[in-house]
């Protein structure tokens, strides 16, 4: 009997779904909520926002109007910690319940030691003890207002501040799991140079590459970055050596220290968080524009043609998400979508605008997403929010179906490629799933030839069967032909337009006329976004 009651009370911890993590899904890896794959449907915040409480709230219905799941905020150090020792969780927990009340889950943004780039977020306490809390120094021996990720006592006092975050974000949400992700930092990086100048940086730089960093070098030298491998292969490809020796002293080299300096830091305070409460933790990137040099950019943040050195120096952080602002924003994702690195965008450009839901479709679709948000959320405004909610909205009913086929080679995604300068490429792309070819065209040829944005038409395919496959989005026309021995051609054998509900397919309309030009193609129309289904038949 007490044996049973002993069983009885232990019950609901027995019961209680595991914390969110991620776990393996085919070749990437899948977020899981509540025992569940998740889809993360998000929306950044701005910077100050979620510091007014008040003026926030507002806009929680109008999250929930574009079909949101996630909403993506910012916690900053000095409001948590404002005296050294002593806690206020009042801006965390007021954010907390408004989220629970709209029925939305957070991703939490600690601004703690840098916010793109600057220790501008740090506590007052902090800012004046200028011999404790050194910042970085420039060549000519003047200070900036970047702390130094090499000083023990800002390592110290973040990660211990972190720590004390996540503690308390257990206590209150460890069995609710509002609380979904955590970003360490804010798009870390140096500025106006490729390095610190400070008599310690010297030393350091003047010291040996760390022995982790040369086994990973050494260990995945086949797969290296090619920015990297060039880089270390033009010294020499040593495995032992100062910095100079192992990657030259010019800025390139000088990024690469950088950019290990900051990446050990990130993985401290994360390691401090993950005692507390162990979520997923990811860093963001402020990426650099093409042809500038180290210092024009924020230096050895977690750039494209730095991944390895992160991934290197911060085992502890799970994934390195993307800002994106280019316009090249599939190449973008191609860098940053490896089997090492699950795909995360927090910040997707600016709210608002009509291209994000092509690129949303391109994100899941082609490169297995995990998230997806723009920025600036709660100041969205114009017709590309409209068909950002219409696209969450599709989304959230394929979000099962998605999540299914993430990581499987079941599913991909089609955009019109874009060039960082704005050059929109709309030619016909091609993928195989399963035993047929899908071709994409992203001109629609039924809507008017004038004012036809190609690049904001979008859409994603999944396999169903062997002959069975869903199409959704906007502006695409899709055409299908075997690539796998038998009848050469392939037919339409019924085309249906409709809606899931409760995750069951309800039908409309039946496509096999008109809208597929009696069987030559599927069209998905431009200026909604909708699904369809399609059975395929073969014959000669």
């Amino acid at each position: 009997m007490r044996g049973t009651l002993r069983l009885l009370l232990l019950l609901p911890a027995l019961c209680a779904a595991a914390p969110p993590h991620l776990a393996p899904q085919g070749n990437t890896k899948q977020l899981i909520v509540d025992d569940k794959p998740f889809l993360i449907l998000g929306g950044e915040l701005g910077n100050s926002t979620a510091s007014d409480l008040a003026a926030l709230k507002p806009h929680w219905a109008d999250f929930q109007r574009l079909h949101m799941n996630t909403v993506v905020a910012p916690i900053s150090w000095e409001l948590v910690e404002p005296e050294e020792g002593r806690f206020d969780w009042a801006s965390v927990d007021g954010l907390l319940a408004d989220a629970r009340g709209a029925g939305e889950h957070l991703v939490l943004l600690w601004f703690g030691s840098w916010k793109n780039s600057m220790s501008s977020y740090v506590p007052a306490w902090v800012k004046r003890d200028q011999a404790r809390f050194p910042s970085t120094q420039k060549a000519d021996g003047s200070g900036s207002e970047i702390l130094s990720p090499l000083a023990p006592a800002n390592v110290e006092a973040d990660a211990r501040a972190f720590r004390a975050l996540m503690a308390h974000l257990r206590a209150v949400d460890g069995d609710r799991h509002t609380i979904i992700m955590v970003q360490v930092e804010n798009e870390m990086g140096m500025l106006p140079t490729a390095r610190d100048r400070s008599p310690a940086a010297d030393a350091a730089f003047a010291g040996p590459v760390p022995r982790a960093l040369m086994d990973w070098l050494v260990r995945h030298r086949a797969t290296l970055v090619p920015e990297l491998k060039a880089l270390w292969e033009a010294n020499g490809a040593r495995t032992s050596g100062d910095w100079r020796g192992v990657f030259g002293a010019g800025p390139g080299g000088e990024e690469v220290f950088t950019a290990w300096c900051f990446a050990r830091y990130a993985d401290a305070v994360a390691r401090a968080g993950k005692a507390a409460y162990d979520l997923p933790m990811y860093v963001n990137v402020a990426l650099n524009r093409p042809g500038r040099a180290p210092g024009d950019y924020p230096s050895g943040g977690p750039l494209p043609h730095l991944i390895d050195v992160w991934k290197a120096g911060a085992p502890a952080v799970d994934l390195i998400a993307p800002d994106i602002y280019f316009l090249n924003f599939g190449d973008i994702l191609g860098r940053y979508a490896r089997p090492d690195n699950p795909l995360f965008i927090p910040e997707a450009n600016q709210a608002g605008r009509a291209e994000s839901p092509a690129e949303a479709m391109l994100a899941f679709g082609r490169y297995d997403a995990l998230g997806f948000s723009p920025f600036s959320i709660e100041n969205a405004k114009g017709p590309g929010v409209e068909a950002l909610g219409e696209a969450y909205d599709v989304l959230n009913q394929l979000a099962p179906l998605i999540l299914a086929a993430r990581g499987t080679g079941r599913m991909t995604g089609f955009r019109s490629k874009v060039t960082y300068e704005g050059a929109v490429d709309d030619a016909p792309q091609s993928a195989t799933l399963g035993d047929y070819r899908v071709t994409a065209s992203f001109v629609d040829t039924w809507a008017p030839a004038a004012g036809q944005k190609t690049e904001t038409h979008g859409a994603l395919v999944i396999q169903l069967g062997p002959d069975d496959y869903l199409v959704a989005g906007s502006g695409v026309t899709f055409t299908f032909a075997p690539v796998t021995p038998g009848p050469p051609q392939a037919g339409l054998e019924r085309v249906e337009e409709g809606r899931f509900v409760g995750g069951q397919w309800q039908r409309g309309r039946l496509l096999n006329g008109d809208q597929t030009h009696q069987g030559r193609f599927v069209r998905l129309p431009s200026g909604s976004w909708g699904i369809q289904r399609v059975r395929l038949y073969r014959y000669r």
